[in-house]
């Protein structure tokens, strides 16, 4: 048995609902797709008890219905989690992992002001990436966000 089927096994029987949603996707490669209910227990899992001790970055995706937040985790085997989870385009709130990973803060920042998610826990800090002046409620990784016109005598 390999690895990333070690793993797939060892997640599967912690969490019998993930039936088919763990997929080996290529060699060193495993993709998750979690409820929010359930994410912060499968996160944990595999930051503390696999030892994917790496947060790679979070990525934010704007879908049709939802947002969509994939967590990249490393081992220091090099087998590499993609852990998806989905919150509602209209209220998206997760929970912040800077308790697993400090270093998650800045990713989470970007969350906030580029998809418009709200993290919960996230400690007070500036904005990133946008700047302190950027309109609250514009987020432009938003399919749906429009630039707002310039005003007269202002620099696009």
């Amino acid at each position: 048995m390999s690895p990333e089927e070690k793993i797939k096994e060892s997640i599967i029987n912690k969490f019998s609902y993930l039936g088919e949603s763990v997929k080996i996707a290529r060699p060193r490669r495993i993709s998750i797709e979690v409820g929010l209910e359930n994410f912060e227990q499968v996160f944990a899992y595999l930051a503390k008890e696999l030892q994917f001790g790496h947060l790679c970055t979070i990525t934010g995706l704007d879908e049709p219905e939802k947002l969509g937040f994939i967590y990249h985790l490393a081992a220091d085997s090099g087998i590499l989690v993609n852990l998806r989870t989905y919150a509602s385009k209209n209220n998206p709130v997760i929970k912040t992992v800077t308790s697993y990973f400090p270093g998650a803060e800045i990713y989470e920042r970007e969350l906030v002001d580029l998809f418009g998610a709200t993290v919960t826990g996230l400690p007070a800090g500036n904005r990133y990436p946008l700047t302190d002046d950027w309109p609250t409620e514009e987020h432009p990784l938003r399919k749906d966000w429009k630039p707002r016109p310039a005003k007269e005598g202002e620099v696009d």
